[in-house]
């Protein structure tokens, strides 16, 4: 027995648009080609709502609401581009830039970070608030890879994929607020895990230069994502 598809119909940006009822803001944006920013959500992956950088405007409401987290209800009209927004949006850039090491240029990751990409598009050209200068230790102990916690921005991606795609359970988040970092395991160096399968799926979901292929110079990393949806819609069709 099939089940019935409920439709509810939207506006976006003063656009009508349909969805399925089981679908949050930002996969019907993206369905009809409407940009909003994100850094924690990729496609594939379970939304968490960790960025806060897809917040939406919603009629009726002075609160924002995060899109990728957002499920659509008939009637709701939506707001994705706005100064406020765009205050918020520059302003979650820079808090992110001094929590950290983000030093483009001497970044392998330079050229091809997510991070990068959003300061650009949304002007974000310098940082107004007080840098963070506490170092963390980098993590070279994997024969493969290597992290370094000072370009994370604790998005979670790597937590999620290790989780709901390798199985691996690998990673996890330990601490609270600006004392928060990604472990492996127990806390213990990556090379030393036993759990991990060394598959590389972590590295190529991060959007920062936080994990790493070895060997690679500065502006050389790639991140190689084409795996995830595939993966995805194979574990899918395995439940069915």
């Amino acid at each position: 027995m099939t089940q019935e598809v409920r439709i509810k119909t939207l506006n976006i940006d003063g656009r009508d648009v349909g969805a399925r009822h089981d679908e949050t803001i930002l996969q019907v944006a993206q369905e009809n080609g409407i940009w909003i920013p994100t850094l924690c959500h990729i496609d594939g992956l379970t939304p968490v709502g960790a960025c806060r950088l897809c917040m939406v405007e919603l009629a009726g409401t002075k609160k924002l609401f995060p899109a990728c987290v957002t499920r659509v209800y008939e009637g709701m009209q939506v707001i994705t581009q706005s100064e406020r927004l765009n205050h918020y949006r520059r302003m979650i850039l820079e808090l992110l830039f001094s929590e950290r090491n983000h030093v483009c240029a001497v970044c392998v990751s330079n050229g091809h970070c997510e991070l990068q990409d959003l300061a650009e598009r949304l002007g974000v050209d310098h940082v107004r608030f007080k840098h963070i200068t506490d170092k963390h230790a980098v993590d070279a102990s994997h024969d493969r890879f290597v992290q370094d916690d000072n370009r994370c921005i604790l998005c979670s991606r790597c937590v999620r994929v290790c989780s709901e795609i390798e199985g691996a359970h690998t990673w996890d988040v330990m601490g609270r607020g600006v004392k928060s970092r990604v472990i492996t395991d127990l806390d213990q160096p990556w090379g030393e895990s036993e759990s991990c399968t060394r598959c590389g799926k972590c590295v190529h979901v991060c959007p920062t230069g936080a994990l790493i292929e070895k060997g690679i110079s500065v502006a050389e990393m790639h991140k190689r994502r084409q795996f995830l949806p595939y993966l995805t819609m194979m574990r899918r069709e395995d439940k069915k």
